[in-house]
């Protein structure tokens, strides 16, 4: 009977071992998957994207990224509306479905089951102000279901451009003089025309770098995003009429028979009436038979 007390004590801490166990199990399955999620939140952002306080620098910001989707359009849908709801435009999207096999099997005398493996994906590029590059990449993060790549390049052109406006200005006094030496010493001819292609050529040079400038200006201001997105080969099946072919509608031997019968009776007929076409023929010939035998055989 005293054994009785023991085991039951057993068995209370037994089970109460054991509840401890499933409970940090379940919590470090928990802590598992958050980190997971927040590995790939850490994964598509980055300090690259983020625009720093109080800086006189300029960066041209350019991002690729890859990653696996559950639906490449559902996903693609949300991702537009994520740009154009932080400002930006999408330039370019390519969604399309890859087939990968097809088969027909014949289930039946009139249906066919058509099995289609197809994968779809699509590449989107897309432009949004730099100060929202970090929060667009961030609001991705949901449609991920893995991560295949991801490349964010800031380049700094700060004195690209001061290297630009410099130029132009040089370029712009070199004009203010020409144009001001045409003025006022040009006098023949050929010298006005050689000072003329000068000042020509130093517009043409000062409107190049304004443009350059301004195409850097929009790169910083825009940053450029490639997005390649795909998801898990699908499997598509659905059942089809069985056309038939030419040889399904072929008569049975027995009309085929007597379709030959009436060929051959038509030729039959055919060569009757073309044999009494000939009478005349016939005619002439008898004659001329009847008259041989009588006067020429005499």
């Amino acid at each position: 009977m005293k054994k009785l007390p023991k085991l039951g004590l057993a068995l209370l801490l037994l089970g109460f071992a054991f509840a401890c166990k499933q409970a940090d199990y379940e919590a470090s399955e928990i802590d598992a998957k958050m980190e997971v999620a927040d590995t790939s939140a850490i994964a598509i952002s980055s300090n690259a994207a983020v625009e720093p306080k109080n800086s006189n620098r300029k960066f041209v910001r350019t991002a690729d990224i890859k990653f696996k989707v559950k639906d490449v359009a559902k996903s693609t849908y949300a991702i537009e509306n994520s740009i154009a709801k932080h400002g930006g435009f999408v330039t370019f999207t390519d969604l399309k479905s890859n087939i990968n096999q097809k088969s027909e099997t014949k289930i039946s005398q009139d249906s066919i089951l058509e099995t289609i493996q197809y994968t779809v994906d699509n590449t989107i590029t897309f432009r949004v102000p730099n100060t929202q590059l970090d929060t667009v990449l961030k609001s991705m993060v949901k449609e991920i279901n893995f991560l295949d790549s991801r490349l964010i390049k800031a380049d700094d052109v700060s004195l690209q451009l001061l290297s630009n406006k410099l130029a132009q200005k040089r370029i712009k006094n070199s004009q203010e003089r020409l144009e001001k030496g045409i003025d006022s010493k040009g006098k023949k001819l050929n010298d006005i025309t050689t000072a003329e292609d000068k000042a020509l050529d130093k517009a043409t040079e000062s409107d190049a770098t304004i443009l350059n400038n301004l195409s850097l200006e929009d790169q910083v201001n825009f940053s450029t995003v490639t997005l390649y997105l795909y998801q898990r080969e699908t499997t598509k099946q659905e059942v089809i009429a069985n056309e038939k072919s030419v040889n399904e509608y072929r008569p049975n031997i027995g009309l085929q028979i007597w379709d030959s019968l009436k060929t051959g009776w038509f030729i039959l007929e055919g060569i009757i009436a073309f044999v009494m076409q000939l009478w005349s023929v016939f005619l002439i010939a008898g004659i001329g038979f009847v008259l041989y035998r009588k006067f020429l055989k005499k």
